[in-house]
Parts: C-alpha cells; sequence; structure tokens
C-alpha cells in the first residue's frame, strides 16, 4: 500500500487529537512526538509527489521535443 500525504495528515491529525485528550503528561508527550513524525512524513510524501510530477512533466516536454525534431528531420 502506498503511503500518502492524506494518510499521513490524517494520523498527524488523530495524534493531535489524542494529544489534546490525554490526561497523563507522558502520554501526551508521546502522542505530540508522534504527530511531529506523521507530519514530517506527510511533508516528505507531499514532497516526493511533487517531484515526482515535476520529473514527468520534463520527461513529457523533453518527449515532445524530440518527437518535433524528427518530424522536421523527416521533411
Amino acid at each position: 500500500m502506498a503511503q500518502t500525504y492524506d494518510f499521513y495528515r490524517e494520523r498527524a491529525d488523530a495524534a493531535a487529537i489524542a494529544a489534546e485528550k490525554a490526561t497523563l503528561d507522558n502520554v501526551r508527550d508521546r502522542e505530540l512526538r508522534s504527530e511531529k513524525t506523521w507530519r514530517a512524513l506527510a511533508d516528505q510524501a507531499r514532497k516526493v509527489a511533487e517531484d515526482r510530477a515535476q520529473a514527468e512533466a520534463e520527461r513529457e516536454a523533453r518527449r515532445a521535443a524530440e518527437a518535433m525534431d524528427q518530424q522536421l528531420s523527416e521533411q
């Protein structure tokens, strides 16, 4: 299962809610650490998705340019 930004964000939100409801300090601290980790993973997943989209756009532009060059050289 691919872990997405939404997956990580949902886990971070759940950890934040659990931290707010916690009555014990150590439980609250654990949930806050968990939230911080999930948010970092969400940020990383978003960056990877953005980088992949940018790389795909660059590949598509290169393919289009090569196709145009090919058409021009055939004329």
